[in-house]
């Protein structure tokens, strides 16, 4: 075979692998499934240093998954009581509380319910929170964890909300999508969410 040929044939093939390659990765884009959203919402008017005390309410949950409001909730507690910043009071004072105030919905309370709330348990703030998404995720036939989650804090004289932020994190990444495997764990994105919304929260 001629050696002009055999060059031209090389040239044309890296070109060839090379656009193979840009493709691939600019459909992995576009098909890709990796989340990460902050929104946050702070009121200006507020004393957020005078808040020492602070319930945390069970968590709605939206997912598919039951536990995911017991979970993210539980992280959450355990995360905000790390940063030293605040005392949350515990989760069976808190219940205790719910039962006391004649709460129903404990997920969603009403602004009269947050004040009697914190008169029972002398909080300065009430926070809630609603998991919006939890779990497996797919895009074509790669596999990835993501966690959607909304908070929001509510001063208990008033039980007006000062203070509510939303995050998503986790998804299918290229990486994913090129090689395969299961994505970031679970617990992970969970507490890479959650830091998010603490750092919103205490900045």
């Amino acid at each position: 075979m001629p050696m002009w040929f055999t060059r031209k044939w090389d040239s044309k093939g890296i070109q060839s692998f090379r656009k193979a390659v840009l493709l691939l990765f600019m459909l992995s884009l576009a098909g890709c499934a990796t989340f990460q959203s902050s929104d946050t919402f702070r009121d200006t008017n507020m004393d957020f240093g005078s808040i020492r005390t602070v319930e945390v309410l069970p968590f709605a949950n939206l997912s598919r998954d039951n536990a995911a409001g017991d979970r993210a909730r539980d992280v959450f507690i355990t995360e905000l009581l790390s940063t030293g910043a605040v005392y949350v009071v515990p989760v069976g004072e808190v219940n205790r509380g719910i039962v006391r105030a004649g709460i129903s919905n404990p997920v969603a309370p009403s602004t009269e319910e947050i004040v009697k709330l914190g008169s029972f348990i002398k909080a300065d703030a009430v926070i809630t929170g609603t998991v919006k998404e939890y779990g497996e995720v797919r895009s074509g036939s790669a596999v990835g964890n993501v966690i959607s989650l909304s908070l929001q804090m509510m001063e208990t004289q008033t039980g007006r909300v000062i203070w509510s932020a939303s995050t998503t994190k986790g998804g299918v990444g290229v990486t994913d999508r090129l090689f395969g495997g299961g994505g970031v764990p679970m617990n992970v994105i969970t507490e890479k969410a959650i830091d998010e919304l603490i750092n919103k929260l205490l900045p």
